[in-house]
């Protein structure tokens, strides 16, 4: 064949680009149960350290294997519930395969989105019947915890976290925070144990009902209900409020059952 023809030169390519196409597919396909299993391990490890659990990951020989025999050992059941507060699903066997496990919050956000912008109670109404919020239930040395599910829009993109909460149904044990894209050193900071940590005993329900924490600027006064902004960050801060405050107002039906039933006991 005559490599200075046009024609040449496009079969080349073609072959070319055949070729890298099937070798891209092939790799994808090698990775994906390796990609699949990532996935699961990190959300398992944002679980774990909103309740200061797996602590130690990070030493560990075989990071993956020692985060899900963490996650089996102290997380002992997931539950679905929904926004009249029922447990309409539980799993106590394989959390990680649990319906609690594989819900997106990405997708309940949406539509509570869509629920606040609904054009009359009827429409809303019909939207709440879809709502699935994961809980999952953990056993930690320091007593039984609920941890709860968040998940907003930062500055730049997603926002998400997942509440542990103590025992007592009214203040948070421990937090974690995560994001996508808000800006290193600002809205970034969120991650950091400073910032999450401000969450612990802040009271989330008093009286009977939500409690709202609130992100302040200047210093946080109340102990119980503020935390300190992030300085630089007020638009991924106010962020965080508006997401925790969403989310709590659906799953606080769950809480005062929840609280009830344990005050029966």
């Amino acid at each position: 064949m005559d490599t200075n023809k046009n024609s040449y030169t496009i079969i080349y390519t073609i072959v070319l680009v055949a070729v890298v196409a099937t070798i891209l597919a092939v790799v994808s396909t090698l990775l994906k149960p390796v990609q699949q299993t990532n996935i699961v391990v990190e959300k398992q490890m944002n679980i774990l350290s909103s309740a200061f659990l797996a602590a130690d990951a990070g030493n560990a020989s075989d990071k993956n294997s020692y985060i899900q025999e963490q996650f089996a050992r102290f997380v002992k059941e997931g539950i679905v519930v929904n926004a009249n507060g029922d447990v309409i699903k539980s799993d106590n066997e394989n959390i990680a395969q649990s319906d609690a496990f594989k819900i997106s919050p990405a997708e309940q956000f949406d539509i509570m989105r869509k629920i606040a912008s609904a054009k009359d109670e009827q429409q809303a109404q019909q939207l709440r019947e879809q709502l699935q919020l994961p809980v999952f239930i953990c056993d930690t040395p320091e007593g039984k915890k609920y941890i709860l599910s968040c998940y907003g829009s930062g500055l730049w993109g997603p926002i998400w976290a997942y509440i542990s909460v103590n025992n007592n149904l009214s203040t948070i044990y421990g937090a974690l925070f995560d994001h996508k894209s808000e800006t290193p050193g600002l809205g970034g900071e969120i991650v950091t144990d400073n910032f999450r940590n401000q969450f612990v005993d802040k009271v989330i329900v008093e009286g009977g009902a939500i409690s709202h924490i609130k992100v302040v600027k200047g210093g946080a006064k109340d102990k119980a209900h503020e935390i300190d902004a992030l300085s630089g960050a007020t638009i991924t801060s106010n962020a965080v409020q508006s997401m925790i405050s969403m989310w709590l107002e659906y799953y606080m039906p769950y809480l005062q059952k929840l609280s009830q039933t344990t005050n029966a006991e």
